[in-house]
């Protein structure tokens, strides 16, 4: 298996065959499928579309429920010209592990569900021929995975999914299937960082490169704008240099052609084509800097979350979420919990939204007792990270923060690393799991790109032992929903700004973004007067959280939970799923999408730029400290007594 995670492309020297539509497939509770032969030939298949989820497509519980091994298969042609070429096979991701086979031989295992892989099969395949693909894959969940989770068995036999996250655990072979044919010598991999300079009037920039290859050949690196070259280089490693350079900007996106060769005298060995945008993103006295200007972040936590084809690739949905995001007037998103497929950061690419991107490490806990423990200091029960499990998940989890990084560092889209989501970090254990982390996401992003990872409503400013690693901190907190909802909206908001007056105490300058707050609503639901579930009272929780975010300069961002209704595992506190929503899952807008559109269409891109904003409130009289912290100990008693289930605690 190759480690080179460029997105397929078709050039002068490479070939592509997508390899999506309908397979077959077949159940293997028993796991008895590569014993069986059935690499080889598929017994009792159904036909299944690819990129897809399965579990939606079923009428049945236990087949949508299904958790163990699972087989694809398919047959793909080769053609007797791609003799000489290296043959790979490109997934996009496989949820959560897989096991490739060609014609009967394993040529790739993978874990983690939210990556591409690939194989060269130049050796196993038959050129002129139809070739048999199949896909062994496995959707169980385990404390050294990500996401993590465990797999219980029922009383009659069958496994069954117990996820520590907030998500369904949909499955299947979600993204495009690529047949490729390479050049023997070829481009690997590059990466680009960019400067700005300015000569009067005049804005340029320089763009350092880095080209991997697998051969000894000489490397030419040309940006084109359109049809026009205006700049070029050689050499594996060099600077382009960009005259009157057209940045990249928010809602005004701005792409030129990236074209990469290898040459071996007049030919060319190999070419790489890709589009990149020239921009900076820093961090600098409290603000973000997009090409040096402050921007302040309003969008959505958001899931790959449709109708019936649950997390599967589809582009009409791609489209239309982006057609409401800038009809509702937000700039960013954050890939919430995991990474997203390729194509939908190459249309944030050409729309100008901004990303965070987020590796799946989301369920790093284990249960309310745990965290009771961890914040009182009982000794009942370890922290997450002080586990027997702990080597192994963060070496799964370097692993899949390295795929990531790799695969999306050139996306002008993507400007900061979220590392976890919600990790129980109060016990001692935290630091040393989250330090190497930080520091391997530093080293492998040519652009040092700013990093985070968004904090549970249980770790506040003075217990949160992972914060001092973040660049910027970013919240989770739901002030008014499961914390002092209903009637109680005043006392919320007395806590959530005693709670925020202890942040301002400790980031140093940092900025800090919400990440997540929202309630819950039940589509069409309105109460004169309000209550919960129903739009009037999302919509004063709404304004009561916007106003503590614009009494503090250091809030710099708010990222809404959640773009759309999403899938969850059943509980009785979801009905069919998460309602928080801004959109409902058929993506039309509730009340609060209105809401949404007013404050954000109107709100100044560098928003708490000036001192004294006119939208700043008096802050409200509160309760004392202690009281705000006594209320979220209460909020756990609640989880542990089964009155909220642990993996939906703030989400």
């Amino acid at each position: 298996m190759n480690r080179s995670l460029l997105y397929p492309r078709a050039t002068t020297t490479r070939r592509l065959i997508g390899l999506d539509g309908m397979w077959r497939f077949s159940f293997d509770p028993e796991s008895k499928g590569v014993e069986a032969g059935w690499a080889l030939d598929l017994p009792s298949s159904i036909s299944m579309p690819v990129p897809a989820s399965f579990c939606d497509l079923f009428t049945d519980k236990a087949s949508r429920e299904y958790c163990g091994d699972f087989w694809y298969e398919t047959s793909f042609f080769v053609p007797a010209e791609w003799s000489g070429w290296d043959i790979v096979l490109r997934f996009g991701s496989v949820t959560h592990r897989a096991r490739v086979f060609v014609n009967g031989v394993e040529v790739a295992q993978h874990e983690g569900g939210f990556l591409p892989f690939d194989a060269t099969v130049t050796n196993i395949v038959r050129y002129n021929q139809f070739n048999k693909l199949s896909v062994l894959a496995n959707n169980e969940l385990s404390e050294t995975m990500l996401p993590a989770g465990t797999t219980r068995t029922l009383a009659d036999g069958r496994k069954i999914a117990a996820p520590y996250f907030d998500f369904y655990n949909y499955s299947g072979i979600h993204r495009p299937v690529w047949l490729m044919a390479l050049p023997k010598e070829r481009v690997l991999d590059y990466s680009t960082r960019y400067r700005l300079t300015e000569t009067g009037a005049e804005i340029g920039a320089e763009i350092d490169y880095t080209v991997s290859t697998n051969g000894p050949h000489p490397v030419t690196v040309e940006l084109y704008d359109g049809t026009t070259r205006v700049a070029e280089s050689s050499g594996t490693t060099g600077t382009l240099v960009v005259k009157n350079a057209k940045l990249w900007n928010i809602h005004a996106a701005y792409l030129y052609d990236l074209v990469i060769r290898i040459h071996e005298g007049s030919a060319v060995v190999d070419e790489y084509l890709d589009r990149i945008g020239i921009r900076t993103f820093e961090i600098r006295h409290g603000h973000f800097l997009l090409n040096g200007s402050p921007v302040y972040l309003r969008g959505f936590g958001r899931h790959e979350d449709a109708d019936i084809r649950g997390r599967g690739l589809d582009l009409p949905t791609v489209k239309r979420d982006f057609e409401l995001m800038k009809w509702i007037g937000a700039n960013c998103f954050r890939t919430s919990h995991y990474p997203y497929a390729e194509e939908i950061y190459q249309m944030a690419d050409e729309e100008g939204f901004l990303i965070i991107d987020e590796v799946p490490a989301v369920g790093f806990m284990q249960s309310t007792a745990n965290f009771l423990a961890a914040n009182q200091g009982n000794g009942r029960q370890q922290g997450f990270f002080e586990k027997e499990t702990t080597p192994a998940l963060l070496k799964n989890h370097k692993a899949a923060l390295t795929d990531m990084i790799d695969r999306d560092k050139n996306h002008p889209s993507v400007i900061a690393w979220s590392l976890l989501n919600e990790p129980q970090c109060t016990s001692a254990g935290t630091e040393e799991y989250f330090k190497p982390l930080f520091e391997l996401a530093r080293r492998l992003d040519p652009q040092k790109r700013p990093r985070t990872y968004t904090v549970l409503m249980t770790s506040l400013p003075d217990t949160s032992k992972g914060q001092r690693f973040a660049d910027f901190v970013s919240l989770n907190r739901y002030y008014g929903w499961y914390v002092l909802g209903g009637a109680g909206l005043a006392d919320a908001e007395a806590a959530f700004h005693h709670e925020m007056d202890g942040w301002a105490k400790v980031l140093h300058g940092r900025p800090l973004i919400f990440t997540e707050y929202g309630t819950d609503n039940l589509s069409g639901a309105h109460k004169l007067p309000s209550v919960m579930w129903s739009a009037e009272y999302q919509n004063e929780y709404l304004e009561m959280t916007h106003a503590v975010f614009d009494h503090y300069d250091f809030v710099q961002g708010e990222l809404v939970w959640n773009f759309a209704d999403f899938q969850t595992t059943e509980g009785i506190l979801r009905v069919d799923g998460n309602k928080k929503g801004i959109f409902t899952r058929q993506r039309q807008p509730k009340d609060a999408a209105y809401l949404f559109r007013k404050r954000w269409t109107t709100l100044p891109i560098d928003f708490k730029k000036r001192k004294n904003d006119p939208r700043k409130q008096q802050r409200p009289a509160g309760l004392p400290r202690q009281g705000a912290a006594c209320l979220i100990c209460f909020y756990l008693m609640q989880l542990e007594h089964g009155l909220y289930p642990a993996a939906m605690a703030s989400s």
